[in-house]
């Protein structure tokens, strides 16, 4: 399926949702994302006895009421009383309840940000909660009035801090963090999530370290309010040190539990790494074959030093299906769906059937595109950091430039070498029926495609910092043609944070590619470079920016992209994005910028939920040619890059 009719789908999906009443909302995956929920009240307050109504007053001292400062709407968040408003409360006592988990929820976020002295008062129809609590028959009034006053009081600063460790790991030489190194550090705002950072990075050191029971064994936290600083005292106990031990899986159904233990790659005899255990965590709920998955260490370690441990697993149902369906002004009608079998023969081994059809709509046949693909991939083949991929696939493309019928089929054999690398080679056959502004041709090309991978980014769907880059290169001889082709192209990425750990985040692509051939009719036009809408330029339309011959896009031999971001989050679940891309592709072999770039700019929102931001940009060509738009929207789940 491409690009376009999945974003057309998400664009009928959005303005479906936009045009309805109020009183609907917006759900995904299960998750409530915006608006009020359809059931009615009735509905909701079913099976509550005595709902309760109440108002409540909230108020920061020194804060204007009309206008809620940023610490006020924070505060606000916290508030079950606030944001539970419309979810009523069982009686006297349930709203009693609700400003009781306040006091204790609005103290642990003033505490989060450093206010030590801050004073949290409710008050309960003029009386103080810890009062009304002992006497709630004298609660009368409906709705009940609830007053919140917080007087936040000076932000706290870090005075001396020490971190003290027990136990073997202060006899083997390591290097152990300092409070320093921890970031308690003199003078610094005392944030409580600065200390249990602390606390689980002086840990995870020595987990990491080959000390599988390290533990804080106590903790001091002293406020001085005269100084207005805190003084922090952490106690930190290793516990023994031990080697990987010998690894046992219980769970499984119908997978091999030997395959599971070998495809862990546990090092039995080697030191004690948690970070180890995540990589195998990773590594084998990637398989996508598990629902859950529990490394569970022995309680003690055993005569010879080492630590057993057991993989416990769940399974999932081994087939699974989807299916969907398309609409695009462009083009037209369209359906897709996979079905896919998770564990052929109990090692893991997938078996995946993928198709879409699309612009059904179309009066000649030859119009429909269709895209059919059977692949097998066996995990492990050659030790567990190996996999084997196979696959067959039919297509027919018709852009605006050409239409193109290939049969295609591939082979590779990929690895892992580090937590963020991996690399794979293969061979391909590959035949294509062409009719482009070159006329019609055949192609058969045989290949040896490799790439690799490098991806230090902390969330696909949502990066903040890291880098992603890949490279990929495939020799080729056209037999037909009798012409040898080189094709490459390379991709970087990267993100960084200048605001907070993600309240703006500058990103940036540079992208580049280049075809060794005899000419452009030589090279497949499924295979040249166009660019041109929502992987490449935004605002233009898709393969619409290229070298021309007849105002056709022929396609390039190469190309050159630059794509910059500027990514903002206004709250937890709201973020702007204002963009600018860049790029050209050639008839020549190599980038030789004869022609000018293609700028397209625009703006656009992201809305965060848990499976991952939901995308709209709208994007505008600064040089439009025949086909362009005057704007594009493009809708999507995860960023744009």
């Amino acid at each position: 399926m491409k690009v376009p009719r999945a974003l057309a789908l998400l664009v009928c999906l959005f303005f479906s949702v936009a045009t309805v009443s109020k009183v609907h909302a917006f759900e995904l995956f299960g998750y409530h994302l915006w608006g009020e929920k359809s059931e009615d009240t009735e509905d909701t307050l079913a099976g509550v006895p005595d709902p309760t109504p109440y108002r409540v007053d909230f108020h920061v001292v020194g804060e204007d009421d009309k206008r809620p400062s940023k610490i006020e709407k924070e505060l606000q968040s916290v508030s079950l009383l606030v944001q539970d408003i419309d979810d009523l409360p069982s009686g006297a006592s349930g709203t009693l309840a609700r400003a009781t988990q306040d006091f204790q929820r609005l103290i642990g976020k003033l505490y989060e940000d450093g206010y030590y002295g801050a004073l949290v008062q409710i008050a309960v129809e003029g009386m103080p909660l810890n009062q009304v609590i002992v006497h709630p028959e004298k609660i009368t009034e409906r709705p009940i009035p609830i007053t919140v006053e917080i007087t936040q009081g000076p932000q706290f600063t870090f005075g001396a801090a020490d971190v003290t460790y027990e136990g073997p790991a202060t006899n083997n030489g390591l290097d152990l963090p300092t409070a320093e190194k921890l970031g308690l550090i003199e003078g610094e705002p005392a944030l409580s999530a600065k200390v249990l950072d602390a606390e689980s990075n002086a840990v995870d050191f020595l987990k990491d370290n080959g000390y599988p029971f390290a533990r804080v064994s106590n903790r001091q936290l002293l406020a001085n309010h005269a100084s207005q600083t805190l003084k922090v005292k952490l106690d930190i106990v290793s516990g023994a040190y031990a080697l990987f031990g010998p690894v046992s899986v219980t769970g499984t159904e119908e997978m091999d539990p030997d395959f599971v233990r070998t495809y862990a790659n546990l090092p039995r005899g080697e030191q004690w790494d948690a970070k180890v255990i995540s990589r195998a965590q990773k590594r084998l709920r990637d398989l996508e074959v598990f629902s859950s998955i529990r490394f569970e260490p022995a309680g003690e370690i055993d005569p010879n030093g080492e630590l057993p441990i057991t993989i416990i697993v769940a399974e999932r149902p081994k087939k699974v299906f989807g299916f969907g369906a398309n609409y695009s002004s462009n083009e037209g009608i369209g359906v897709d769906g996979y079905w896919r079998h998770r564990n052929l023969f109990g090692k893991a081994e997938r078996l995946s059937l993928t198709g879409s059809v699309g612009q059904l709509n179309a009066v000649d046949n030859e119009q429909i595109e269709y895209a059919a693909r059977l692949s097998f991939e066996k995990p492990g083949v050659i030790g567990p950091l190996t996999a084997f991929t196979t696959s067959v696939a039919a297509v027919q493309e018709n852009p605006d430039n050409f239409r193109s019928t290939s049969l295609s089929y591939d082979a590779y054999l990929s690895r892992e070498f580090t937590k963020n690398l991996e690399a794979r080679i293969g061979a391909e056959v590959y035949f294509a029926n062409e009719r482009d502004v070159f006329g019609r041709n055949d192609y058969f090309l045989l290949g040896i495609p490799a790439d690799m991978t490098y991806d230090s980014r902390e969330d696909t769907l949502n990066p903040t910092n890291g880098v992603w880059a890949r490279l990929f290169f495939e020799p080729a001889y056209d037999a037909l043609g009798n012409t040898e082709n080189l094709y490459s192209r390379g991709s970087i990425a990267s993100y960084y944070p200048i605001a907070g750990d993600d309240r703006v985040v500058l990103a940036g692509r540079v992208s580049a590619g280049a075809i060794i051939a005899p000419s452009v009719p030589a090279v497949p036009a499924a295979r040249r470079f166009f660019l041109g809408g929502g992987g490449t330029i935004r605002g233009y339309a898709y393969k619409n920016v290229g070298p021309r011959i007849d105002d056709e896009v022929t396609g390039g031999r190469s190309f050159f992209l630059l794509n910059g971001e500027v990514r903002t989050r206004i709250t937890e679940n709201i973020g702007l994005v204002g963009f600018i891309d860049a790029g050209a592709a050639y008839l020549t072999q190599f980038p030789n910028f004869d022609l000018p770039l293609s700028v397209g700019v625009g703006g656009g929102v992201r809305y965060f939920t848990p499976v991952g931001p939901l995308r709209l940009d709208v994007g505008v060509p600064l040089q439009p040619k025949r086909n362009d738009p005057p704007l594009a929207l493009y809708i999507g789940l995860s960023q744009a890059f």
